[in-house]
């Protein structure tokens, strides 16, 4: 039996995570910093609560990492762990980039030390490349990012890519763009937008208050993507790969899909510019063609069914 290790197993991404690897018969170790305050409420939902372990240790702490490798003898670790709202980013710069950065250098650092045989992956993100000058985005475009959130995790991408060159460790960035699901935080966009439409479908007195919303960005579903980190960790060799659907909506269209389906008037939509970011990506997209070729990797569906899926949800669970 593999083991398996996620770190950020209580998020969106670990929990779909978690279950997947249950399925394909994995003993699955999560890590939380403090066991006393873990959050289990996706694991509950998805009814997996009682099949994997959650674990206490600080990502910061070399130590810690040290102890639980010894203990458990990992074979894959998915770490997912990390601040990650862009926007709070710009409000707790210092507490992001030191998090972001130095967990994972702590992580592969016990992998060469403890256990080199270990398979790591890393989960990278499109906010990386930031402001590019050419669409669709590959793993090779230039990274320009824009947010102290994106500035830690292109570190981290490096960090990830030195350890593999330098030292011959099985060690891989999954560049992941937008997913959503029903288990998503409601700091992020989509999941504010649907749950505060769907609560508040009927009340005549409530607004969605939105920065900008003529930007543009590429979005999945956490289940699919979630899949293609695991197929990353089952090949010959470690390589990166960019995982998206390969064209990019306005968070306006979205809007106007999800007010159409629950016939909420237009005039519900309130522009805020105290919600607008200092500086935001206007259009992104990537190319998920080699994900496609070498990890036979497929999206189910586009990101109108996946609203629909997650309308349909929202709504169930009201």
């Amino acid at each position: 039996m593999k083991i398996a290790l996620i770190t950020g197993i209580t998020g969106q991404d670990g929990s779909y995570l978690a279950e997947l690897l249950l399925k394909k018969g994995y003993q699955v170790i999560g890590l939380t910093r403090s066991s006393r305050n873990v959050n289990l409420e996706n694991l509950k939902y998805l009814k997996i609560h009682d099949k994997v372990q959650v674990v206490e240790c600080d990502l910061t702490d070399i130590s810690s990492i040290i102890s639980v490798f010894k203990e458990y003898q990992p074979d894959e670790i998915y770490n997912l762990a990390a601040q990650s709202s862009v926007g709070m980013s710009f409000s707790q710069p210092i507490g992001t980039i030191h998090f972001n950065i130095v967990s994972v250098l702590n992580m592969l650092e016990v992998i060469r030390l403890v256990k080199p045989d270990v398979k790591f992956y890393q989960a990278s993100s499109s906010e990386m490349y930031g402001a590019v000058e050419k669409l669709p985005v590959r793993i090779n475009t230039p990274m320009h990012p824009l947010s102290p959130y994106a500035i830690s995790k292109s570190s981290a991408y490096w960090i990830v890519v030195n350890y593999r060159e330098s030292y011959g460790l099985y060690a891989c960035n999954g560049v992941l763009f937008n997913h959503e699901s029903y288990l998503r935080n409601k700091n992020f966009f989509i999941k504010k937008v649907i749950s505060e439409a769907v609560a508040n479908r009927t009340n005549p007195a409530w607004e969605l208050h939105v920065g900008n919303i003529d930007v543009k960005r590429d979005f999945g579903y956490s289940p699919d993507y979630v899949r293609a980190m695991w197929l990353m960790l089952q090949q010959d060799q470690a390589q990166d790969f960019m995982i998206c659907s390969g064209k990019s909506l306005s968070l306006r269209s979205v809007i106007e899909y999800i007010f159409t389906k629950l016939n909420i008037p237009a005039a519900k939509l309130k522009i805020d510019q105290k919600l607008f970011r200092p500086t935001d990506i206007v259009d992104i997209y990537g190319d998920s063609s080699e994900a496609k070729e070498k990890l036979g990797w497929t999206l189910a569906q586009d990101f109108y069914q996946v609203l629909d899926l997650l309308l349909e949800e929202e709504i169930r669970n009201l």
